[in-house]
């Protein structure tokens, strides 16, 4: 579920929606799943966005939505 929610906002914010992909590492010790989404280079800057600003607000929605089902997330863009 969480996959789904982080690809579809990113696809949400680029060009080329077919370069957008999402892994997702195994649980580390303290519980945290890594999510690694990757986008063409070109629209890297949309979505890292001014000083970060987007960014920050991905990694924000996607804890929101991973309190609410009980995980611990953390986002890496690529």
């Amino acid at each position: 579920m969480l996959k789904e929610l982080l690809v579809t906002l990113a696809q949400g914010l680029v060009e080329d929606k077919e370069a957008v992909r999402v892994t997702v590492d195994a649980p580390n010790d303290e519980g945290t799943t890594v999510y690694h989404l990757s986008v063409a280079e070109e629209d890297m800057g949309r979505v890292i966005g001014k000083q970060g600003r987007i960014a920050k607000a991905l990694r924000v929605v996607m804890r929101a939505a991973a309190v609410r089902v009980g995980e611990k997330v953390m986002v890496e863009i690529d």
